[in-house]
């Protein structure tokens, strides 16, 4: 979990390549108390937009790459799906998943808060970041071995689900008839300067509309995942 101090280290460090507004720069530390949630559903995911109260501006988001990767430059973790796992034990020419996993991967655990203070345990197998990649960094930023120097990635479009939600973290939940509902929310690590502020929802319809199908998607594959061992979650309230 990312604490406020190393939030805002995240964002004293990205101000010196980009510029960030005081506003979001106190949102992210945990300096306002008027954010309310503006739930949007799109597709089969509810958006969870965080709204300045006293100054009526959503929080928003747009992707700036090329000129910007900091997301692999600074990236936390790569937990991996069943369906990471065969594509990649391909891509890197691997001949078993069993080989791929023994000198790629390692296992994660983290835990992220949902909707009502529900506390999630995860645990699962993580791609490597760095070929010597220890225990005690896990969750801590470190650049990815497999972003170039021109901030290209050497596994795309292969990368793992995960890679492609940034910045967005989800979760699943079940509606009163056990119908799987995803909800999203963005993840202020302090490293993306991709936010911004409006007083309309309309700017970032498209961006919601582009993920609302890598969020559900990805959430069926980890869903799957731990149904058959490759990890595992754990509720607690």
């Amino acid at each position: 979990m990312h604490t406020g101090n190393s939030v805002k280290e995240s964002l004293d460090l990205l101000a010196t390549k980009w510029p960030v507004d005081q506003k979001l720069y106190d949102l992210q530390v945990g300096q306002r108390d008027d954010i309310v949630d503006a739930p949007v559903q799109v597709g089969g995911v509810i958006f969870h937009i965080p709204t300045l109260t006293r100054d009526n501006l959503f929080v928003l988001w747009k992707c700036l790459w090329p000129d910007c990767h900091n997301c692999c430059e600074r990236q936390g973790r790569l937990p991996l799906t069943k369906d990471d796992i065969a594509l990649l034990t391909k891509k890197l020419g691997y001949e078993s998943k069993a080989e791929f996993v023994r000198n790629e991967a390692k296992i994660s655990t983290w835990e992220q808060e949902g909707a009502g203070n529900v506390i999630t345990t995860l645990s699962m197998l993580s791609l490597k970041r760095q070929k010597d990649e220890r225990d005690e960094q896990d969750g801590t930023p470190l650049r990815c071995r497999f972003l170039d120097d021109k901030g290209y990635c050497g596994v795309h479009p292969d990368k793992p689900g995960v890679c492609w939600l940034y910045p967005f973290a989800s979760w699943l939940e079940s509606d009163r008839h056990g119908k799987p509902v995803v909800h999203a929310t963005f993840q202020f690590t302090g490293d993306c300067p991709g936010f911004y502020l409006e007083k309309s929802l309309d700017g970032v319809m498209p961006v919601l509309q582009e993920y609302a199908k890598k969020i559900y998607d990805y959430n069926m594959a980890v869903s799957r995942t731990t149904r058959e061992n490759y990890g595992f979650i754990n509720f607690v309230k």
